[in-house]
């Protein structure tokens, strides 16, 4: 019906916008990453939080350095991506022209912002 069908489209173009939101943050991720790595890269400084840094009151019985929670959240964020790109790709694939220009708005719209 044209009511499903613009419902679907709808929501591919959310989707877009989400994947492209979702790629933006494992950029921003990525740069805070590299910020929180030491400064001299020896296995002292690498496994020893950095000055400054508050020990966290985790259920793990040894603290990780807080470049490895920006890694383990960039590898969710890569995870969502992935399976975004899977769902948006499989909705083009059904061949629709509209499903199809619902995607090319939806992540222009979404690289835009």
């Amino acid at each position: 019906s044209p009511t499903g069908m613009a419902l679907s489209v709808l929501l591919i173009l959310l989707l877009s916008v989400l994947y492209e939101a979702v790629k933006m943050g494992k950029a921003v991720l990525l740069r805070r990453a590299l910020l929180a790595l030491p400064r001299s890269l020896s296995q002292e400084a690498l496994t020893e939080p950095a000055e400054g840094d508050t020990p966290s009151l985790t259920a793990f019985p040894i603290s990780f350095p807080r470049w490895f929670w920006f890694h383990v959240a960039q590898t969710l964020f890569h995870v969502v991506q992935v399976v975004l790109g899977y769902m948006v790709m499989l909705a083009v694939m059904s061949y629709n022209a509209w499903i199809f220009l619902g995607a090319i708005l939806g992540s222009t719209l979404g690289y835009f912002v």
